[in-house]
């Protein structure tokens, strides 16, 4: 069905442009922009990384999702409008058009493509790993090798508008078939009430050490927390602690959600404003479900199979799910094989299947966006829009292969600590990054040596805390890490907050005392100029009319190749580059509108909005962040 919808939305769009591959030639309407930025989000992680970190410590990780809440209306009412305006494709593209330079943008995209692969295609091939092997035994290379391609196919031939129309197709299946596990898994346990009541005696029966010289198993590794079902915890003993879920998932959070490439991408295809806003109230209404349809289910599943997912001696875990850390993260495929009827079963594996195809395909997408615009540009600034259409395609591949490789380096991390594990090095990564497009849009003052800068300082701090951990792991209960307190022993949450603070601080010292930019610079990328009528004289003018140049001179030549050539030769190759042409979306004719560049359009961009529709969306967002303060205040 995902395969069919994938071929059919290839057929219907345009994908033979730049911004009808790259964003569905910005036609989307709400509903297909709100679903796809819900199912871009939800990976099979999600599904394996919450319900085992819900059976391991309760609800508290809800708090990510719910989080989001908030951070969704900041991406649709702040910072699309200025991405809308400035024009632009990619993220590195505003930050290149806002402050001048190139260096900012190269290190925005080399950042964003390492973080793709190493941390979002790993955690949900891990997943998937964990799910498929649960489920069918199957051997993890084939079932991943299989996944990989069918989700290479549609990006690779569809472009973006495929990847939003399968995306909501998607959705409906993810949600559907969570649903179903959820009301099966209540039954199981005896409601919600039972669940308090049996949560607490969910301990695994073989609590003693096997091995005593190596090491003593103490009761707080096995008795569930008393705050299980708290989301705001204590601020000095709590995993999760409170001021680090309000302020440090925040700061993670406007990273994912207003300046990744993955999330973006999708709100510039909207059709207009409103329809961005609207998509991203949809989105925040999704994200309240997976509370409800993994968390929860991931602590029944404690309740109903203490011995296999609560286990703690390392031998029998082993036995269990191949690793000794724990088997936390076994928790929901154990609920599938072990609750849903045969035939029911089928139905859950297609849905992890899809959110695990959903994911990566937004990530094939998103990255070969940003390597074909913001590096394949740089080392080919002549490049032709058939040439730029073609690399994109190849890159995805490249991704695929390097995923393959990687397969068993994530089979080696199977550590039951994966979900904190991605989560915290994103903490280490993403803040200086969130605080710079933060002060770009709203400080007009800040200047390209202060944002450089300040990402440097944090990388640089970011690393301090990131490679002793990598160095002397993250430990658990049974084997504490050596890593030096005054290094590792500040939560990552709050480490997150400390890091936001110092670069935001290093960008201002640094910009206020450099150069200012002036406002003819500025028309359209910050927020107070956004509906700035004036002229605007990008700083990056002149690398744009040399790339222009550049590609103008590579027509000509073609044409000029093309008239000196035999007229057999092309015939004889015509019927092959047709075949491959129609296959990348790329037509049979070589001329490219010049018009059609990979920056901004030449007309200003309208972000207008209808006001009846302008009040019926912010209505609606007053009313989704009562129901967001509601629910956090009734699960605090």
């Amino acid at each position: 069905m995902v395969i069919g919808v994938g071929i059919w939305s290839m057929f219907r769009t345009n994908r033979g442009t730049v911004g009808g591959y790259f964003l569905a030639g910005r036609t989307m309407t709400w509903w297909p922009v709100g679903a796809s930025l819900f199912a871009s989000n939800i990976g099979s992680g999600h599904f394996v990384g919450l319900a085992g970190t819900g059976a391991a410590s309760g609800i508290a990780v809800g708090g990510f999702e719910w989080n989001a809440l908030f951070i969704v209306l900041l991406l649709g009412w702040l910072f699309v409008p200025v991405y809308l305006t400035a024009g632009v494709i990619t993220m590195p593209q505003y930050l290149k058009k806002r402050f001048g330079g190139t260096r900012i943008s190269l290190y925005l995209s080399v950042i964003s493509l390492f973080l793709y692969i190493f941390t979002k295609i790993s955690v949900d091939m891990f997943s998937g790993a964990v799910f498929i092997q649960q489920a069918l035994g199957w051997n993890i290379y084939v079932a991943v090798i299989a996944l990989l391609s069918i989700t290479a196919l549609y990006t690779v031939t569809g472009g973006l508008a495929a990847l939003m129309y399968t995306d909501t197709v998607q959705t409906f299946v993810i949600i559907a078939g969570a649903l179903v596990l959820t009301v099966f898994s209540f039954v199981k346990v005896g409601g919600y009430s039972a669940l308090l009541a049996s949560y607490s005696s969910a301990l695994p029966s073989a609590t003693v050490s096997l091995d005593p010289q190596r090491y003593n198993i103490s009761p707080q590794c096995y008795i569930p927390r008393q705050d299980a079902f708290s989301l705001l915890r204590d601020p000095a003993t709590g995993d999760l602690p409170w001021p680090g879920v309000l302020f440090g998932i925040a700061i993670v959070g406007g990273w994912y959600w207003c300046t990744d490439q993955v999330i973006v991408q999708r709100c510039l295809a909207a059709r207009s404003l409103t329809h961005v806003k609207a998509g991203c109230i949809m989105c925040g209404y999704l994200k309240l479900l997976p509370m409800f349809l993994m968390v929860f289910p991931g602590m029944i599943s404690r309740v109903l199979f203490p011995d296999e997912v609560g286990c703690v001696v390392p031998e029998v875990c082993k036995e269990v799910c191949g690793t000794e850390v724990g088997c936390s993260n076994i928790a929901y495929p154990k609920l599938v094989v072990s609750v849903m009827p045969s035939g029911l079963r089928g139905l859950m594996l297609a849905v992890m299947l899809a959110a695990l195809m959903s994911s990566l395909a937004s990530i094939f997408n998103s990255s070969s966006t940003l390597f074909t615009m913001d590096i394949w540009t740089r080392i080919r600034p002549q490049a032709a829009e058939s040439e730029l259409m073609i690399v994109g395609r190849v890159w995805v591949l490249c991704i695929v292969a390097i995923s393959i490789c990687w397969i068993p380096v994530v089979q080696a991390a199977q550590s039951g600590q994966l979900f904190d594990y991605i989560q915290s090095v994103t903490s280490y990564l993403a803040p200086p990054i969130a605080s710079v497009f933060f002060l770009a849009v709203f400080v007009k003052r800040v200047n390209e040596p202060g944002a450089f800068w300040g990402l440097m300082g944090g990388l640089l701090m970011g690393l301090c805390r990131m490679i002793p951990e990598f160095w002397f792991g993250t430990g658990s209960c049974l084997f504490p890490s050596d890593c030096p307190r005054l290094v590792c022993g500040v939560h990552y949450l709050y480490f997150a907050v400390l890091l936001f603070f110092c670069t935001s601080v290093l960008v201002l010292l640094v910009s206020y005392s450099s150069k200012p930019i002036e406002d003819q610079h500025l028309h359209r990328l910050v927020f107070s100029l956004r509906h700035s009528k004036e002229e605007r004289e990008d700083l990056d003018w002149k690398e744009e009319e040399r790339a222009r140049r550049a590609r103008k001179q590579a027509e000509e030549k073609k044409r000029e190749k093309k008239q000196e050539g035999s007229l057999a030769e092309e015939e004889a190759k015509a019927g092959i580059c047709r075949l491959v042409g129609w296959f990348c979306g790329v037509g049979g004719s070589s001329h490219v509108p010049e018009q059609e560049v990979p920056e901004a359009a030449e007309q200003l961009p309208d972000i207008s909005e209808d006001p009846v529709w302008k009040h019926a969306v912010d209505a609606n967002a007053v009313i989704m962040m009562a129901v967001a303060v509601f629910m956090w205040g009734y699960f605090a």
